[in-house]
C-alpha cells in the first residue's frame, strides 16, 4: 500500500469545507485550500518528491473550479497511477441551513448568483462527484467539535487517529507554562532537595527517582494520574483533539516534577501514544 494519501474535501458552498480543512491540519495533513484543479497534476508530483513531509495531504476544492471540476475525476485516476491513495470527503447541508449561513455571514454564494439559485446549480455542478464520494457527511445540524469527530471517524481505517502529547517538569518559582491543557502540581511529595547527597542531582538520576518513587503518596498520585489519563486520552480523541500538554510542577522544576514527568512519559509511551517530554527548569542553577 502506498505511503501517500491524499484526501479530497468538496462539497455544497457553506456545508463547512473550510473547517474540515481546518480539521485535517489538527489531524497532521498538510493542507491546500482551493488549489486550482489544473494545478493537481504537478502538485501530485511534488508529493513524491516531497519524502515524508507530504504523506497526508487534504486537498479544498468547490464550485470556484467551474468547468475544472469535470476534470478532478480523471486526475484523481492520475494520482492512483503515480502510487497515491486517494479519498474523497463531500459536504453538504439542507438548502435552509445553507440560507441561513449565507445569511448570518453575509457571503456571497461562490457562483456570484443569489443564495437559492447558486445552491441548485451547485447541486447540479456537483451530482456527479457527490456519487463518486467516499463518505458524504451531513452537516446540517453539527456542532465544529461535532464536525471534527465525524471527520476523524470517517478517515480511511489506515488513518489511526491517536494525539500527540507533550509533558513538562517546570518549577513553579519560574512560573506555569502557559501552553498546558493539564497543570499537576507534586509540591506534596518528600523533596530530594533537602536530602545532601541528592541536592545537586536531578530527577534524570537513578537514586532521586528512587527516593521519590518508592514514597506511597507517590505511588497513590501516579496510580490516579494512570487511571485518569487511561480514561481521559481516549475521549480527547474522539473530541478530535489532535495535542496534549501536560504540566508537572514542583518548586524548583529539577527533582519531583522531573521524575513524575518521566514516569508518565514512560506509561504513555507503552499505552502507544506518541510523547514528546521536556525538562523546562532542569538546567537553572539556583537550586532549592
Amino acid at each position: 500500500m502506498s505511503k501517500f494519501l491524499c484526501v479530497m474535501v468538496t462539497g455544497i458552498s457553506g456545508a463547512g469545507k473550510s473547517q474540515a480543512i481546518k480539521c485535517l491540519e489538527d489531524f497532521g495533513f498538510f493542507c491546500v485550500d482551493n488549489l486550482p484543479a489544473p494545478l493537481l497534476p504537478q502538485f501530485a508530483d511534488l508529493i513524491l518528491h516531497s519524502g515524508n513531509a507530504m504523506r497526508k495531504v487534504a486537498l479544498g476544492i468547490d464550485l470556484r473550479e467551474g468547468k475544472f471540476f469535470k476534470e478532478v475525476s480523471l486526475d484523481l485516476q492520475l494520482f492512483k497511477q503515480k502510487g497515491i491513495n486517494t479519498w474523497t470527503l463531500f459536504l453538504d447541508s439542507d438548502n435552509a441551513t445553507l440560507v441561513k449561513r449565507f445569511s448570518e455571514t453575509r457571503r456571497r454564494h461562490p457562483s456570484g448568483k443569489g443564495v437559492q439559485e447558486g445552491i441548485q446549480e451547485e447541486r447540479r455542478h456537483l451530482r456527479g462527484i457527490r456519487a463518486q464520494a467516499d463518505r458524504i457527511l451531513e452537516t446540517s445540524n453539527l456542532t465544529l467539535s461535532e464536525l471534527k469527530e465525524m471527520i476523524a471517524s470517517s478517515l480511511p481505517t489506515t488513518l489511526q487517529k491517536t494525539l500527540h502529547v507533550t509533558v513538562y517538569s517546570f518549577g513553579y518559582k519560574y512560573g506555569i507554562p502557559t501552553d498546558a491543557d493539564m497543570v499537576w502540581d507534586v509540591r506534596f511529595l518528600p523533596n530530594p532537595n533537602y536530602v545532601a547527597r541528592l541536592h545537586h542531582k536531578t530527577g534524570l538520576v537513578q537514586s532521586v527517582r528512587s527516593y521519590v518513587l518508592k514514597n506511597q503518596n507517590s505511588r497513590i498520585f501516579l496510580n490516579h494520574s494512570f487511571t485518569t489519563l487511561s480514561h481521559c486520552l481516549p475521549l480527547f480523541i474522539k473530541e478530535g483533539k489532535s495535542h496534549l500538554t501536560i504540566a508537572v510542577g514542583c518548586t524548583g522544576g529539577r527533582h519531583r516534577s522531573v521524575t513524575i514527568a518521566e514516569t508518565l512519559s514512560t506509561f504513555l509511551k507503552k499505552k502507544g501514544y506518541p510523547v514528546s517530554i521536556h525538562h523546562r527548569d532542569l538546567d537553572h542553577s539556583d537550586l532549592r
